[in-house]
């Protein structure tokens, strides 16, 4: 033994043998030290160390003060084991200011010395300061160890550091080899699972080489907490199958995952495993297990649990509490209440939280205020999650001016309050006050966190604010939430949602992890904008990617089945989400019912139907709407007189697909009805249902009311443009629909495809050629509009109409793209009417390879012989026709009187009328021939035909319907007949005698347009 550590032992010694009253106070360490010199023994760094230890041990502050002097005066204050003892020191009597002293006058610092005071920065709280150090310390060129990151992880852990700082000390202890170690991984999986980032948590926990039971936990609880309570209950399973000893805290994790998705089965087997294990009586279990039951409904075994309970503590009173709150057992949850006092235990913020969540989702407003005066006077109201709870209360039950005013006696600093105020004026689609709420944020420095953006951001998608909408989602890339699910799957819901699904895409594409909210809301963006290929082909990259969809994801596919008539696979997807345990949702249950409905499947769609146990608007307005879109119409509207005499709210969407349906049954009558409704309701001043309702006049024939809806419509968008255009156009009107089209343009409107099918028709109506060839070309030149088949079609039906048939001919074979059957049709069409068989022939030809089964193509052809008295021709049409089992569509006309509608074929005789109608016809045709009319001959028919044919079965249907018209409605009402095919040129002719003779209004809707008989003149000019 060298004398130096003699003279320590020996001290050690002297010091043990004083008697007991001279080892306390304050200043033994001091004494021994002047004893030790009066001896002449002097001390050295051993002995300083000793000395310190001691003071460590009695908590001697002033002692060590006066040690440290001493140090300092015999030049030991470059001793490195001294300084970190001293750091030691200071720390544990909370003196960081010391510790730093010490710190910085060490002449060299090793990284134990940096380990001790990031530790003391981590404890004083002051985790913001320690990613400094941390970079301080490695342009000192000291090596960080496993405590050094242990210690800067935990002080990220917090919501002081950016999260940005954490991939880069994450890098860093791959760097230094650490990636793999409990100690640096756990820690990581944690903060990880705070952040929403669920895939590098997983990454780092699968690069564990050994995981203790924290790491299991770790990994279990932030699973949970993050929405992944399935993966976390099979991570649990996956560690009791390892023979991983399971701590309670881990049962405690897995039944609150179990509550959560309502696996309360298995969260049953779970309690007798508890059992098993011996911790039935471990508080937090028994809380959990409470809760558990509790939200089962199963109160009778919560509250066993709860009496069985060895020992509770303010946990186990507020499960039960939250629970009987939540099942709706408020009286039972205030008794609890009471209880805790004669326990004598004093309810916590968190008691009172519970009651208060309770109220809010109750919207008990009343004995919420009471619970927050039971606060104050408690001198709770400070609590953060109290705060947090009072705001939501106030928010939920719409108090919004009760809400700010609390908001603004409490800690601005928390972050949660501001988020509360963000959803409250959100729910107000208050954006101005949402918006200044977050630049409040700003200007008093709180840092936004994963639930900030969303909650603005959501404002925004509600009220069309794309603009601020990107001006928040720059702001949250600057704060560094770019990667956040949360904040990403919000977004991509905003941009799908504007139409700005490239955009969206680039966000779901660029997240590193996969999560589901983020594709089932690119699904649902893509199914929302009519994209439903694209919404089918990601659900299936979804799926391959293993991402288990939740049931918006299988909804927002169902009804891109629905958009496609995709029946089959539409019921593969269906199959798959009743596996996934989603069977009885209504969200779902509503897809399903659109697709059977939009498919045509009458039955299906009802039993669907009937099957949604708890029925909201969506379910009808996916059966009415559904419907009217497969052309069902009549089962539409009869779906909504059950729903309204259900005494349901409809709204405007219901609204707008009734009158559609109307609409394409030119039911006027019911239409007129549904009007009156929307009036009542006030749903008239909605643009979207305005809209539907130009059409509905102006497809029924009254386009003086369809242009008085236009003109009082408070808003106007494309759509309502595009109505009015395209309902001047089919009524002949075709001067008024381009001089709307200018009025658009002008007002800054921009056209779409829409707009230009309704201004190319009304060109063709009018024979304006030059000028329909110049609005087709400024699609493209002008409006960037790339011309589809439709408009090639309106321009070959614009020159067929006017005879130039080789000019249209030239046009279709010079048309970029293929043409389709619409365009040939329309080309054969015109050769029928001008009596072209070269350019006929050539267009059915083509139709007939497109279409072989279409009867249009052959009828078309067989009269385009007959006109030509090419009648064997004519004949082997029809012959070809019928051996290819191709059945001509039947001219069929139809009127509706006194709230009946009567349909009429060519010859009818089945009417009960048939006598009178024809007898009236007769008289009719007299007076007819009396006014200048001349019989057309009917050129489909040969001579040896017409000879044979009974002159009655050769009268076509609109003159047998507009006959019963004229002898069964007032003089004063016009006649409105609507006919299913082309009206030929003698009955046209004949209709404009008819009018003026019988001094009546007739309107007639062929296949092509409206047709308005008044005073001899049709509104057509003869030109259709």
């Amino acid at each position: 033994m060298n004398s130096a550590a003699f003279r320590n032992t020996a001290f050690s010694y002297a010091y043990d043998e004083l008697p007991e009253q001279h080892n306390e106070g304050n200043s033994q360490g001091i004494d021994f030290l002047l004893l030790m010199e009066e001896r002449g023994i002097r001390a050295n760094c051993q002995t300083f160390l000793w000395l310190l230890e001691g003071c460590l041990n009695s908590g001697s502050r002033l002692d060590a003060w006066k040690l440290h002097a001493k140090i300092l005066k015999l030049g030991f204050y470059a001793e490195q084991s001294l300084c970190d003892r001293l750091l030691d020191v200071y720390i544990a009597y909370d003196d960081l200011n010391g510790a730093l002293k010490v710190f910085d006058d060490m002449p060299k610092r090793a990284v134990s010395s940096w380990n001790k005071i990031i530790k003391g920065f981590v404890a004083r709280k002051l985790s913001s300061q320690v990613p400094g150090l941390f970079w301080l310390m490695l342009d000192e060129k000291v090596n960080p160890d496993e405590k050094t990151f242990a210690g800067v992880l935990r002080a990220c852990g917090g919501n002081d550091v950016p999260f940005k700082y954490v991939e880069l000390i994450h890098a860093r202890t791959i760097i230094h080899g650490f990636e793999t170690t409990p100690l640096i991984c756990n820690p990581l999986i944690e903060i990880y699972f705070k952040n929403g980032f669920v895939n590098s948590a997983k990454k780092v926990f699968d690069n564990l080489l050994e995981r203790d039971s924290v790491s299991w936990v770790a990994m279990i609880s932030g699973l949970s907490q993050n929405g992944y309570e399935k993966e976390a209950i099979l991570l649990f399973t996956e560690m009791h199958i390892s023979g991983i000893f399971t701590t309670p805290y881990t049962f405690s994790s897995v039944l609150s995952a179990c509550t959560k998705i309502g696996l309360f089965q298995f969260g049953e087997q779970l309690h007798g495993l508890v059992f098993k294990r011996g911790f039935s009586s471990e508080t937090y279990v028994c809380n959990a297990l409470v809760t558990l039951y509790s939200r089962r409904g199963n109160l009778t075994s919560a509250e066993q649990i709860f009496n069985a309970m060895f020992q509770r503590d303010g946990v186990s009173y507020n499960s039960l509490i939250s629970g009987l709150a939540q099942q709706g057992y408020g009286d039972k949850a205030l008794e609890v209440f009471k209880k805790m006092h004669f326990d004598c235990l004093k309810p916590d913020c968190v008691t009172v939280a519970s009651l208060l969540s309770a109220c809010a989702s109750v919207g008990d407003l009343l004995k919420g205020k009471q619970l927050h005066s039971y606060a104050f006077k408690a001198g709770m109201c400070s609590d953060i999650i109290l705060e947090g709870s009072l705001l939501d209360l106030y928010v939920k039950c719409l108090d919004i001016e009760t809400a700010h005013d609390f908001f603004l006696t409490t800690e601005t600093e928390n972050v949660v309050l501001w988020n509360v105020m963000l959803v409250a004026y959100g729910q107000l689609d208050n954006l101005t006050e949402s918006f200044q709420i977050f630049r409040q944020m700003q200007i008093e420095g709180i840092i936004p966190n994963q639930f900030t953006y969303p909650s603005i951001l959501r404002t925004c998608t509600s009220l069309g604010a794309l603009d601020l909408g990107e001006q928040i989602h720059a702001q949250a890339l600057k704060t560094g939430f770019q990667f956040n699910v949360y904040v990403s799957s919000v977004l991509i819901d905003m941009y799908a949602k504007h139409g700005k699904l490239d955009t969206a895409l680039e966000i779901l594409q660029r997240l590193k992890e996969d999560d589901v909210v983020s594709w089932t809301a690119m699904i649902a963006g893509y199914a929302q904008n009519d994209m439903f290929v694209n919404a089918l082909k990601l659900f299936k990259e979804m799926q391959d990617r293993g991402i288990q969809s939740d049931n918006i994801g299988f909804a927002s596919a169902i009804r891109a089945c629905a958009g496609i008539q995709a029946l089959n696979q539409g019921r593969q997807i269906h199959g798959q989400s009743c596996v996934s345990g989603y069977s009885d949702d209504i969200s779902i249950g509503n897809a399903l019912v659109s697709l059977y409905a939009r498919c045509g499947k009458v039955h299906e769609a009802y039993l669907a139907f009937d099957k949604i146990f708890d029925k909201d608007n969506i379910s009808w307005n996916s059966l009415i709407s559904g419907f009217a879109q497969s052309e069902y119409f009549e089962e539409a509207l009869s779906v909504f007189v059950q729903m309204n005499k259900a005494g349901l709210e409809i709204n405007s969407f219901t609204f707008g697909s009734a009158v559609s349906a109307a609409a394409n049954i030119t039911n006027i009558k019911v239409g007129k009805q549904i009007h009156a409704m929307i009036k009542k309701t006030g749903y008239d001043l909605e643009t979207e249902v305005s809209n539907v309702l130009i059409t509905l006049y102006a497809k029924c024939g009254n386009i003086d009311e369809a242009k008085r809806q236009f003109l009082e419509m408070p808003e106007k968008n494309e759509v309502s443009w595009n109505a009015m255009i395209t309902g001047f156009s089919q009524h002949g009107h075709g001067f008024e629909a381009l001089s709307l089209f200018e009025d658009m343009k002008q007002l800054g409107v921009l056209p779409n495809h829409v707009t230009f099918v309704g201004v190319l028709s009304a060109c063709s109506h009018v024979g304006l050629v030059d000028e329909g060839i110049s609005y087709f070309k400024s699609m493209s030149e002008l409006h960037s509009l790339v011309p589809r088949p439709e408009h090639y079609a309106c321009v070959v039906d614009l020159l067929g109409r006017a005879g130039l048939l080789s000019r249209a001919k030239r046009f279709v074979e010079d048309m970029p793209i293929e043409p389709d059957a619409m365009v040939w049709r329309t080309l054969l069409s015109a050769c029928t009417i001008h009596k072209n068989i070269d350019i006929g022939e050539f267009a059915a030809r083509h139709l007939l390879e497109l279409e072989p089964k279409d009867s249009a193509t052959y009828v078309l052809l067989s009269n385009m012989y007959a006109v030509t008295g090419k009648w064997g021709c004519r004949d082997r049409t029809r012959q070809m026709m019928k051996d290819r089992g191709v059945k001509k569509e039947p001219g069929r006309s139809w009127i509706e009187v006194k709230n009946s509608v009567h349909a009429f074929f060519v010859g009818d005789q089945l009417h009960p009328l048939a006598d009178k109608i024809y007898a009236y016809l007769r008289d009719l045709n007299m007076r007819a021939v009396e006014n200048g009319y001349e019989t057309q001959s009917n050129s489909l028919l040969s001579d040896a035909e017409r000879e044979q044919k009974d002159p009655t079965q050769t009268i076509h249907s609109e003159r047998l319907a507009i006959a019963f018209g004229l002898i069964s409605l007032s003089s004063s009402s016009p006649v409105h007949v609507f006919k299913n095919l082309r009206v030929c040129g003698d009955c046209h002719n004949w209709i404009k005698h008819v009018s003026k003779i019988s001094d009546r209004v007739i309107i007639v809707r062929d296949a092509y347009r409206f047709h308005h008989f008044e005073g001899g003149v049709c509104s057509c000019h003869d030109y259709w």
